[in-house]
């Protein structure tokens, strides 16, 4: 299972798929493009020859510095059909905080918007750049070279790593955290498993897809499950309740709340309000998703749930290395398959 590479599980779940829509993507609250799993596949491997012209080869950085868009994705998946490691960063970064990152990543390559490019060009001027139009409709973008047929993929192993996130953590500057390809799989397969996500299912992306959760959670296991993904531009206020007016959510399967603790009262008012107790659940750009309460069963308001399969856990002392008692405080510590080797660069950190 884990042999396979991301780029060829996502092959898998596409060609079983054809014509089965896999992405809808929303600009301003309208449907802007639709696109099926079979042209997804088919646009990634001509991305792909593209990358490949551009001097793009296996293990390669490639930095995406553009606006979440339906591109994205594509460029995201050619990246990996090529073996090489998708860097997304923040569009919003700031000078300051781009020279520091473009020095640290050390990329053969990053595809931004076309008013970014004298700023690229005075902080990297070496760098090679592809610029992206997102503006445009995905339709109108001439960026494809090759067919999907040219395209011969290298070897790669669950070893190699697929993809960067920059995390700042608590302290210091932002450090890379590396995923594999074996880590970013059994991330994936696991969600897929606990929350039984299916190709029946419908996803509502309204993250950024800089951002571990946007990318591997909310890109990634619907993708690979087969399900429907709407993907929106930006986040906005999807949902408005006004006073004791309660609209239908009885489609909606499953609500999930992570990054922060949910508060008991806001748990509760999310069960009046759409009908479910909320999933909590936990994770980190450095491990994927670690905890999640039971899809089914006994949900325990504040709680981020049980380990996922895999994941061995102890509470620690951090000053000794022994388990504290039940009720004490101590660290989390993992071990698992889906938990990075190590920061880009940073081998001591």
């Amino acid at each position: 299972m884990v042999g396979k590479s991301l780029g060829e599980c996502f092959e898998e779940s596409f060609s079983s798929r054809k014509e089965k829509r896999a992405i809808t993507f929303l600009r301003d609250g309208k449907v802007e493009s639709e696109i099926t799993y079979q042209r997804l596949d088919h646009d990634a491997c001509r991305m792909a020859e593209t990358l490949k012209a551009l001097g793009v080869e296996k293990g390669d950085r490639v930095i995406l510095l553009f606006q979440k868009s339906l591109i994205f994705v594509v460029v995201h998946l050619a990246i990996q059909k090529l073996g090489a490691v998708s860097v997304p960063l923040n569009p919003g970064f700031k000078k300051s905080e781009l020279e520091y990152l473009l020095q640290d990543a050390e990329a053969g390559l990053i595809l931004i918007e076309p008013e970014r490019e004298a700023l690229i060009g005075e902080i990297a001027p070496d760098l090679p750049c592809l610029m992206v139009d997102t503006r445009k409709p995905y339709h109108e973008l001439d960026l494809f070279h090759g067919t999907a047929k040219d395209l011969i993929p290298p070897e790669i192993t669950p070893d190699d790593p697929g993809l960067i996130i920059y995390t700042s953590g608590t302290t210091g500057r932002p450090k890379g955290a590396v995923l594999t390809q074996r880590n970013l799989i059994h991330d994936a397969r696991n969600i897929i498993k606990v929350w039984e996500i299916d190709a029946r299912d419908v996803i509502c992306h309204a993250l950024p897809l800089f951002h571990v959760h946007g990318l591997c959670f909310a890109l990634h296991t619907p993708l690979l499950a087969g399900a429907h993904l709407l993907l929106l531009d930006q986040f906005s206020k999807l949902i408005e309740y006004m006073g004791d007016r309660r609209p239908d959510f009885e489609h909606m399967r499953l609500w999930t709340s992570g990054s922060a603790p949910l508060p008991a009262k806001e748990f509760e008012r999310i069960h009046r309000i759409f009908g479910k107790e909320p999933v909590e659940r936990e994770g980190m750009s450095e491990t994927g998703m670690n905890f999640s309460n039971p899809l089914r069963g006994k949900k325990k308001p504040g709680s981020i749930g049980l380990p996922l399969p895999g994941l061995d856990v102890r509470i620690v002392d951090p000053a000794t290395g022994t388990d504290v008692r039940p009720g004490q405080t101590g660290e989390i510590w993992l071990k698992g398959p889906a938990i990075s080797p190590g920061y880009w660069r940073k081998p001591d950190e």
